[in-house]
């Protein structure tokens, strides 16, 4: 900065020393023109020496974070748009009584513990945006416990088609298996990683079965036939524990669960299996060795339709009969991405080769998307399906 003239820097016995010689004034010898005046000499007598001022400490600069890729807008996959709007357009009619039960068009939710990172997101389908019809889809993201002991839940619910309660029973069936399984949090996250394959399978069964039993009694209290007040069930338990990678996904009803290893997408849905059986693999870690194994050579734990006695998990007796319950467990390795959904995004995704390739290049990476984009990722749209979407991701470093 340009010095201004009261802080001007006094030259120094060095500089002086060094500067060139003074060209003679006019009236000395060599000069021209008459003599100027001469100003008083002043004698220096001595000269002490002083250290320079010491630099002020400088911050080194912190290098500017690198700037993520930039992704493609929302826009859509195939080779026609879909038939409704991107953005929602009309909002779903209410009165005042109904206010508590009143859903947002989207939720978005993220957490990470261990060596994996979570996202989750539910959005209203084009659909019921155009129809101002309310999101069936009722997504819960929770944490039950402390440090290595704690346990997350992630429940995803769909409520039944061509009802009119059909997002309050999707809310009802998160809440409840939330509550079941906080109450039952320390045994459960003990069995996942401690791998009793047996107390998981059979307590995760009577759980489900316990809030299927509720939400029969709630469609009672209306005055409905069970299947008007009901929803598909799915979920993932996820130790914070660093040193268990053991994922654990059960429930009942439609929708899709899904690994992303290599680039390439795995399907991890267990098949709905005849009565009675009780067929399946054990996963690394949980109950005792298989001769089979699940896709890239993982065991897995595949235990459908089970019917065992009380476990120490258990609440009360179990109602009628549901559709068959589903489990897996698997052991997570650094870089894969685990998927779970409703149907509104399973069905594209098995259906259109170009949103499984679209996605499987944005979620190639090892860092997880962040929230916005991860958003972003779920509302890529397909011609042809306009249901709700919920898709919960688990990236693992």
């Amino acid at each position: 900065m340009p010095w201004g003239p009261e802080f001007a820097p006094e030259p120094s016995i060095a500089d002086a020393a060094s500067a060139p010689a003074t060209p003679p004034l006019p009236g000395q010898p060599g000069g021209e023109g008459p003599a100027a005046p001469q100003a008083p000499v002043t004698a220096v007598t001595a000269v002490t020496a002083q250290a320079p001022a010491p630099e002020p400490e400088r911050i080194p600069a912190v290098p500017a974070p690198t700037p993520a890729p930039l992704r493609p807008a929302i826009g859509h996959v195939g080779d026609r748009p879909p038939t409704y709007d991107a953005e929602p357009t009309a909002l779903p009619a209410t009165v005042p009584q109904e206010l508590d039960g009143l859903v947002s068009d989207t939720v978005l939710d993220g957490a990470g513990y261990g060596t994996y990172t979570l996202r989750a997101a539910s959005v209203r389908g084009d659909s019921a945006r155009f129809r101002g019809e309310p999101r069936r889809d009722a997504l819960l993201t929770v944490r039950f416990g402390t440090d290595r002991s704690a346990l997350v839940l992630v429940a995803v619910a769909t409520g039944a088609r061509a009802t009119e309660r059909a997002h309050l029973a999707a809310a009802d069936a998160c809440r409840w298996i939330g509550g079941a399984v906080g109450r039952s949090h320390v045994r459960l996250s003990e069995d996942i990683r401690a791998g009793r394959r047996g107390d998981l399978t059979s307590g995760l069964n009577r759980l489900t079965d316990r809030s299927y039993g509720k939400l029969r009694a709630r469609a009672a209290e209306l005055g409905l036939e069970p299947q008007q007040y009901t929803a598909g069930l799915r979920c993932l338990l996820l130790s914070a524990d660093p040193d268990c990678r053991t994922r654990v996904f059960f429930g009942v009803g439609a929708g899709g669960l899904f690994r992303l290893r290599h680039g390439v997408w795995q399907d991890l849905e267990p098949k709905a299996p005849e009565a009675r059986d009780v067929s399946g693999e054990a996963a690394v870690g949980i109950g005792s060795a298989s001769s089979g194994s699940g896709p890239d050579g993982d065991h897995l734990t595949m235990d459908l339709d089970i019917v065992t006695p009380p476990s120490r998990t258990a609440e009360g007796p179990l109602g009628p009969p549901t559709e068959p319950f589903r489990f897996r467990a698997s052991v997570a390795r650094p870089g894969d991405t685990l998927l779970l959904c409703s149907s509104g995004l399973a069905e594209p995704l098995r259906g259109e080769p170009a949103l499984a390739q679209e996605l499987a290049e944005r979620w190639t990476p090892d860092q997880a998307p962040g929230l916005a984009a991860f958003l972003a990722d779920t509302q890529l749209r397909v011609k042809g399906y306009s249901d709700d979407r919920t898709s919960v991701g688990v990236w693992e470093a």
